[in-house]
């Protein structure tokens, strides 16, 4: 038996008789997977499909079905049953080295156009059922699905998101899907290919789709650093730039790691100490010590070393000489606002929310003035010390913006994102002020920022529908029309943080007058 997602699900081969719903399961969760198989089974055989009238076709759809999580059921459309053998034969190949990554792409037929009155049309693929975004094509423009099976690994959504923009592509529906054993199936429908045909389609995406395939040393036996020159090569990937005495070199025996109290994809946080100093322990996690993260790595401690400010998590020291590799900052006691606000349910009134959106201010303020942009700014991002004090944490993302002021490349979390950003349009220092009018709607309204959608659908919604979290009624105005102009679609016309910080300022004191005089009318 195997838990996912709070559900149990047998992983065992179960025919049709043996899986019937009133006796395969209690849970009603569970009892539309096991309606679906059947039916799916069932109009399978109709067709005289010769894989599915083979006597161990049904164990091996019943395991396809139990790999996946529910939600894949129940966007299946049984009216299209060979869909799902064409998602069982793609995972079957992502097994195999040689054919891995494996991938569909097919044109979608549509049921209507758009009309004269502007009827939008469907696609005959399902759409997802929980508050679907879609976008509807126009007339004269195909839409085409593109399904692909490989490895699941962290960040890979968001590669291959990337490497369809990259070749001209715009994502409109986007289902993502994690089996049990480590492999993932992701269905894309994209509009941007003006053919109908799908060959040269098909030959770009055999190209280009293979880029996604990073395999870190740890996986891969042959590129683990197996002589002395190739450690020297590792240790001159995370050398830093030399600019003065290096006096923040930390050696890895000084540190005492006490307890694990996060991480990442690539990392783990711990609470440590440093010649009896409480501290907080980044470290790379051994599996992911490949070139790419190193870099960023190196770029992170590259730029703490030259920043300091109240509102921004102190740098420490760092491990930069492999195979240890840590940075090590300021304990914050206080932990992370998202921590506080979704895992704690913690609550701050509007006094103490303005207080904190002023710190961040601060914070991204002398960022900015730096020439650093964060790239990620989040609640999770987003640290407290004992004291209340609000400062901005991990860089791992951060860059030193360019003399022209513009960056393209990809990068954050969807639902803090700007909608340059996920258009991997050229972007400024103004995508972290869009991030910032998320996560003070966040500290108002204490709830995940689109929380009724996947991370891709809200991305989706934010660039093609000018998707907004709303702003609850009772607002203050004045936060209302910050919030207004942080989330403007136009970059250039969001405020500066200079300017965040004077309208908080402003917003405080009027709060506070206003308090004063509703008690005196008491």
């Amino acid at each position: 038996m195997v838990m996912r997602g709070g559900e149990t699900e047998s992983c065992c081969s179960s025919r049709a008789s043996e899986a019937s719903p009133a006796a395969a399961v209690a849970s009603r969760k569970r009892r539309p997977k096991v309606e679906v198989y059947q039916e799916v089974l069932r109009r399978l055989r109709e067709s005289n499909c010769e894989e599915a009238c083979k006597p161990s076709f049904e164990d091996e759809l019943w395991s396809h079905f139990s790999r996946l999580p529910v939600r894949y059921a129940l966007d299946v459309n049984v009216e299209r049953a060979h869909d799902v053998l064409m998602h069982k034969n793609l995972l079957h190949m992502a097994h195999d080295p040689n054919t891995r990554p494996a991938f569909e792409a097919r044109l979608i037929q549509l049921h209507s156009s758009a009309d004269e009155n502007g009827v939008e049309s469907t696609s005959s693929y399902t759409r997802m059922k929980d508050a679907q975004i879609s976008i509807h094509p126009c007339r004269q423009r195909p839409l085409h699905e593109i399904t692909i099976s490989t490895n699941d690994k962290p960040k890979l959504l968001c590669k291959l998101t990337s490497l369809l923009s990259e070749i001209g592509l715009n994502i409109q529906e986007a289902h993502a899907f994690s089996t049990t054993d480590g492999y993932s199936l992701d269905v894309f429908v994209v509009s941007g290919w003006p053919y109908e045909e799908t060959e040269k389609l098909r030959d770009l995406l055999a190209m280009e789709i293979p880029r996604v395939e990073e395999i870190p040393w740890s996986k891969n036996p042959q590129a683990l650093p197996s002589n002395e020159m190739e450690t020297k090569k590792i240790q001159e990937i995370v050398q830093l730039p030399v600019d003065g005495a290096d006096v923040w070199e930390i050696d890895v025996k000084l540190l005492t790691f006490e307890y694990r109290i996060g991480g990442g994809s690539y990392n783990d946080l711990y609470k440590g100490t440093f010649c009896t100093q409480d501290v907080a322990i980044k470290a790379l996690k051994d599996e992911y010590l490949y070139e790419n993260v190193q870099k960023e790595f190196a770029q992170e401690v590259y730029i703490m070393r030259k920043i300091r400010h109240k509102n921004i998590v102190q740098f420490i020291g760092a491990c930069t000489r492999p195979p240890k590799l840590c940075i090590v900052t300021e304990f914050m006691a206080g932990g992370s606002l998202y921590d506080f606000l979704h895992n704690q349910s913690g609550h701050f009134d509007v006094p103490t929310i303005l207080k904190i959106a002023s710190h961040i201010s601060k914070g991204m303020n002398y960022l900015h003035q730096n020439n650093i942009i964060h790239r990620d700014l989040k609640s999770a991002n987003l640290l407290m010390d004992e004291n209340g004090i609000v400062k901005v944490s991990d860089f791992g993302v951060a860059r030193v913006q360019n003399e022209s002021g513009i960056m393209t490349a990809e990068t954050g979390t969807y639902r803090w994102m700007a909608p340059e950003v996920i258009e991997h349009k050229p972007y400024s220092h103004k995508a972290d002020v869009f991030s910032f009018g998320i996560v003070v709607w966040e500290l108002l309204t204490k709830k995940l920022p689109y929380a009724n959608l996947t991370p891709l659908q809200a991305a989706i919604g934010v660039v093609q529908k000018g998707l907004r979290p709303v702003i609850p009624k009772h607002t203050h105005p004045e936060i209302v029309g910050l919030l207004e102009r942080c989330w403007q679609q136009d970059p250039s016309s969001r405020p500066e943080f200079s300017e965040i910080i004077s309208i908080l300022l402003h917003c405080s004191k009027m709060v506070v007058e206003e308090k004063r005089s509703t008690k005196k009318k008491k």
